[in-house]
């Protein structure tokens, strides 16, 4: 399986040639709106920045080798009140398993836990505000166990949601051993991908 990082929490996950696009965004400053071909495509909720679909292009007629679970939560800490419910899923193919956390915005249950892990790879906002921050975002981490933490939803110096913060809080809370930087945006996932926090550089 290949994930491909196109900036703010938007990727697209590829296997045996079809393609999965999860929350393409508008207007996330420094970013061009998402512009893509895919199979299938799936938004964890409503707001612009997670659910652009008018410039994606959508075939027709493949068969699609992922078996999508789905996990109801919510945007933040009081039960949705404030920005609403936020739908988590879990893609499985060829033995593989992503989950995508949206816009996460609070701790998980036991039971929750159970419903995603285990799970190969595990993308995660980490830029607070409107999701868990990095604290928030390493407890879960620690709780689903993936091989793989791929942090999504936060700013650099030159993209993202002003009102978020930067990778590095996150990154400070994990052994430097464990982070691993990528030049682009891609990283292929195997059964031997070793464990590793994977900093990837937005896909634009």
């Amino acid at each position: 399986m290949t994930i491909t990082w196109l900036g703010h929490a938007c990727f697209l996950l590829e296997s045996g040639g079809f393609r999965v696009l999860i929350d393409p965004f508008q207007n996330v400053p420094g970013l061009p709106d998402t512009e893509a071909e895919a199979d299938a495509v799936y938004c964890s909720h409503g707001h612009f920045d997670h659910c652009y679909t008018e410039q994606i292009r959508l075939s027709e007629g493949k068969e699609n080798p992922f078996t999508v679970e789905e996990l109801q939560t919510f945007h933040d800490p009081e039960g949705g009140r404030l920005r609403g419910e936020n739908t988590v899923r879990r893609f499985t193919a060829g033995g593989l398993s992503v989950v995508h956390l949206g816009d996460l915005g609070h701790p998980l249950s036991e039971e929750q836990v159970r419903a995603i892990a285990p799970c190969d790879a595990l993308l995660i906002p980490v830029g607070g505000t409107y999701t868990v921050d990095a604290q928030g975002a390493k407890d879960v981490a620690d709780q689903v166990g993936a091989r793989v933490v791929i942090p999504m939803h936060y700013r650099s110096d030159f993209w993202g949601l002003e009102s978020i913060e930067t990778v590095d809080p996150f990154l400070l809370l994990w052994p430097a051993e464990r982070i691993r930087r990528y030049p682009s945006g891609i990283l292929p996932l195997e059964k031997d991908t070793p464990a590793q926090v994977a900093v990837l550089s937005p896909t634009v």
